[in-house]
């Protein structure tokens, strides 16, 4: 996941409202968003090559997801799946947001660089392995890519505006959603930040959405739960030429 915008609690009629880009190399295989069949309360896509996910959501309320920390200087040998911070957490139907921040204090030096959106819907932290500022996530809009949370990024600023205009409404339009985060245009190279990985891939990283040959945005996802407890996570997926084929809708009562 490389992109990340949601407004949390701020919102009339919505406690939480999350839209997000899963980026990632077109070959590395994977199940489009299903209830998991040997975990059924658990909505999630599936990473078919580590066995974990990028974001997920729960029966119970649970949710999670993560990006990487773009930073080719630092990384670590035999790495753990940093996707298997999210299954794991979601799994464990006992393990609480506070149990999860003690187990990434301890053992989160032992993944290559993440940040950690993860808690229920009323109570969501942010945990990073790259010095950030991690705890709880404050009421209001919030963007998150391959670096800090609210980083300004061309891409995080340009989500997060766009989200806010989005919620002048009483209600949330999902294809509004899809639209927005569906936006290819490139950023001026005077924007770019300065990962490490050269001008050239700073480009193609640069747009919400990411229309690579080998590597791209498989994948967005909508989250939207309203204030009475009802859910609703959509899933659309792409083709690798960037155009939308399938989408999947979802929605239940979420029941602690």
């Amino acid at each position: 996941m490389c992109l990340i915008v949601f407004a949390n609690d701020c919102h009339s009629a919505y406690r939480l409202i999350l839209g997000a880009n899963r980026d990632e190399y077109r070959n590395r295989p994977a199940e489009a968003a299903s209830f998991w069949s040997d975990a059924p309360h658990l909505l999630a896509g599936r990473d078919l090559q580590a066995g974990g996910t990028w974001l997920g959501m729960t029966t119970g309320g649970k949710l999670a997801a993560v990006t990487n920390y773009r930073d080719p200087r630092q990384q670590i040998t035999h790495p753990r799946s940093r996707g298997g911070l999210v299954a794991d957490y979601l799994l464990d139907r006992a393990m609480t947001p506070r149990d999860l921040t003690t187990t990434l204090s301890r053992d989160g030096d032992r993944y290559d660089g993440f940040n950690l959106l993860y808690g229920t819907c009323d109570e969501l932290h942010y945990f990073t392995n790259r010095g950030g500022s991690s705890g709880p996530v404050r009421p209001g809009i919030h963007a998150l890519s391959n670096h800090l949370l609210d980083t300004r990024w061309p891409k995080v600023a340009a989500a997060r505006e766009r989200l806010e205009h989005l919620l002048q409404r009483d209600t949330v339009d999902p294809e509004e959603m899809f639209s927005m985060l569906s936006d290819p245009t490139p950023f001026a190279d005077a924007q770019l930040p300065d990962t490490g990985i050269g001008l050239e891939r700073e480009r193609l990283l640069s747009p919400l959405f990411i229309n690579g040959t080998d590597y791209g945005t498989r994948c967005t996802t909508l989250l939207l739960v309203d204030r009475d407890g009802h859910a609703q996570f959509l899933e659309r997926v792409f083709s690798p030429s960037g155009q939308a084929a399938s989408t999947q809708r979802f929605s239940f009562r979420i029941r602690p």
